[in-house]
């Protein structure tokens, strides 16, 4: 426990009698609107949908929540505090003017790294944040170190404050719809790449980078930016840098952190062997280099190998299903974009049956074209961006897939064209809201379909 100060009940006590507003119900907003309703504040949700379903509503009504709902959720705000959920855009019309009327906008976020109290790691990134930031907290852990894992995965941390020790650790994936809305950067920012992503939410390709940059604009002197020296866009970002730069990579010696096939390398000294990594694919050399890279002040190389050894990766990332009549199944349904896709199929030595397709993200698919010609053996396409990528494959000359309407279809498709030693490998490439709530549905529908067979 931080002794010096509860700093969580102090900062929402001066809010008691007071509203405090909430646009987009969100799952960072719910514990951060039962802190308030605790302190005494009024507590206002805004949002353009109905909540009057959810789980949350009749409790959150009995308990004195005032609920504005539909198309003029924005109108006449005039809250003392409002917090914006990760998936509103801090730009729309009703919140610029609250801003300009002199109300505090914020996010849960932003109000974590002003107030938390001991030092903060934080990845973003298009490809591998969840590893890496996973894998950051493991090894701060297996060093003996308190850590607290947030953001886009963990718990709310926001909400956590005054259990946060000042000789503790936090660690926080950020996407860029969370940068968006940040003034404040982490003690050590991580970058791990940046690839067209969620150009359906931002505006354009520009204001997708310029939000990742926010991780690290806001650091000062002390503090320290990792970056993936073999992706175009982290080589810009380090001229813009307030703090120390720490460049890894997987095609060049670096100062700091660098791989080959025989192994990760730290400061030219060979510190740790491929075959002592658990999980496979070298996109995951990438997210070992990053993570030892941020932590490498307060890890050993022991602490390191110890954690290679034994950490099997996350859950939807490349996770074996199991065998069935000798092929085997993986779920890679975090692979929401081509860049992810590609890192999963380049994982795999001999060519896969791909289950592919989802929803349409507004993002480029043309790098499928090549790498399905070179990595997969049968595609399956299926979802909104199926003939999109489909489209692409005809380009290149490739044939060799499906498009089918329903997803269980899509699954047995791909089982019906395996034979016996085989990988069947759900990589879809796409994000999952067309026929899922997340990308975890979607993987946990593919394992369900594939562990129901006898």
């Amino acid at each position: 426990m931080w002794e010096e100060c509860l700093v969580l009940k102090e900062y929402s006590s001066e809010y008691k009698n007071k509203y405090v507003g909430f646009v987009g119900m969100g799952v960072s907003n719910l514990p951060v609107i039962r802190l308030f309703i605790e302190a005494g504040a009024k507590c206002i949700v805004r949002d353009k949908n109905d909540l009057s379903g959810r789980d949350f509503y009749p409790d959150l009504l009995e308990k004195g929540v005032e609920f504005i709902i539909g198309d003029k959720y924005l109108d006449d705000i005039s809250e003392s505090l409002l917090f914006l959920s990760p998936a509103v855009r801090p730009d729309l019309e009703g919140i610029e003017l609250a801003r300009k009327n002199g109300i505090r906008v914020t996010s849960e976020m932003e109000e974590f790294f002003r107030l938390c109290p001991c030092k903060t790691f934080a990845v973003t990134g298009s490809d591998g944040k969840t590893t890496t930031t996973t894998l950051i907290a493991k090894l701060l852990e297996a060093q003996g170190n308190k850590v607290w894992l947030g953001g886009n995965i963990g718990i709310n941390l926001f909400a956590t404050l005054d259990s946060i020790g000042k000789d503790d650790f936090a660690v926080v994936e950020l996407s860029s719809f969370q940068l968006m809305k940040l003034s404040q950067s982490p003690d050590v920012a991580v970058v791990t790449n940046v690839a067209p992503n969620h150009l359906d939410w931002h505006l354009d390709m520009e204001e997708y980078v310029e939000a990742k940059k926010r991780i690290f604009a806001f650091q000062n002197t002390n503090s320290v930016l990792v970056l993936n020296e073999d992706d175009k866009y982290c080589r810009s970002f380090a001229n813009c840098a307030k703090g120390s730069v720490r460049m890894i990579s997987g095609q060049n010696n670096t100062d700091y952190t660098y791989f080959d096939e025989k192994g990760i390398y730290f400061k030219g000294e060979y510190i740790l062997p491929d075959n002592e990594i658990k999980i496979v694919g070298k996109h995951n050399r990438y997210n070992y280099c990053e993570a030892y890279t941020a932590v490498c002040d307060y890890v050993s190389v022991d602490t390191l190998k110890k954690v290679a050894s034994e950490f099997g990766g996350v859950e939807h990332r490349i996770e074996f299903v199991r065998e069935f009549n000798g092929v085997n199944y993986y779920n890679s349904s975090i692979d929401s974009s081509p860049s992810r896709t590609k890192a999963c199929l380049e994982s795999f030595k001999e060519k896969v049956i791909a289950i592919s397709g989802g929803y349409d993200k507004n993002i480029p698919y043309e790098p499928l074209g090549e790498l399905f010609a070179r990595k997969v053996k049968f595609a399956v396409l299926c979802g909104a961006t199926a003939p999109k990528i489909a489209n692409e494959l005809d380009k290149v000359g490739y044939t060799s897939y499906s498009i089918v309407n329903d997803f269980n279809a899509a699954v047995e498709l791909a089982k019906s064209k395996s034979v016996e030693g085989d990988n069947v490998v759900l990589t879809p490439a796409s994000a999952s809201f067309d026929m899922f709530k997340n990308f975890a549905e979607r993987g946990n529908k593919f394992k369900e379909i594939v562990n129901s067979w006898r």
